[in-house]
């Protein structure tokens, strides 16, 4: 009679249940997609001009009274090549031709500075902005609502005729830095103005900017 071999082992088939594995992934997925802050995009906010009727008298007044014009100068090196200590004039409302005013100021955050000037004649609005980021500090609201927020109160205040705002029309020079333009965009995100445009230099600005730096417009 033939023995029976010991060493043979019995095989039982096995079967892995991966069902609590796929609910473990979800809830992974779920928490990165909650925890994890998205990649916005970085978008220049336009305020369209409303489609109601107004005064075309109220609307010129309101925005002589309102308005700065900067002019953006730069000047050339030896080389021909723009520099980047380029000046900066500006005037309120409509163009002094008969005292030829125009002033001269410089970037930085103080109170005679292009930063100081915005902040005063915008401080309606950035009082409001504000108090949208001490909630955003302290966690009353997130990224989105405050976005959001300071998107509609910059949108109200370009609609309304009424509100303190400053409506600033920036005018580079041929001799102008692009880096002086740049920055100078900069500073309407950063002081919240809802109102601003880029022109050329017309016949006025021309003559004013003639009297202030002693040469014609382009010329060294």
């Amino acid at each position: 009679m033939a023995k029976k071999d010991k060493s043979r082992q019995k095989k039982f088939d096995t079967r892995i249940d991966f069902t609590p594995m796929v609910d473990m992934n979800m809830l992974l997925i779920t928490f990165f997609m909650l925890c994890t802050t998205m990649l916005k995009s970085q978008t220049l906010d336009l305020v369209l001009p409303t489609n109601d009727n107004i005064n075309k008298e109220e609307e010129t007044k309101i925005k002589e009274s309102d308005a700065i014009t900067f002019i953006l100068d730069g000047t050339l090196d030896k080389d021909g090549q723009r520099s980047t200590n380029g000046k900066i004039y500006y005037y309120e409302g409509q163009p002094d031709m008969e005292n030829f005013t125009l002033n001269e100021i410089k970037f930085g955050n103080d109170k005679d500075a292009i930063r100081g000037m915005l902040q005063k004649r915008n401080k309606e609005l950035l009082d409001q902005v504000n108090k949208f980021k001490e909630e955003w500090k302290t966690g009353k609201i997130n990224d989105s609502i405050y976005n959001a927020k300071v998107k509609e109160a910059r949108a109200k205040q370009a609609e309304d005729l009424n509100a303190k705002r400053p409506i600033i029309v920036i005018k580079p020079t041929a001799n102008a830095c692009y880096a002086d333009v740049v920055h100078m965009l900069d500073e309407m995100q950063i002081n919240q103005i809802s109102t601003y445009q880029l022109e050329t230099l017309n016949k006025q600005d021309s003559t004013l900017y003639e009297h202030k730096v002693g040469h014609a417009l382009g010329a060294q």
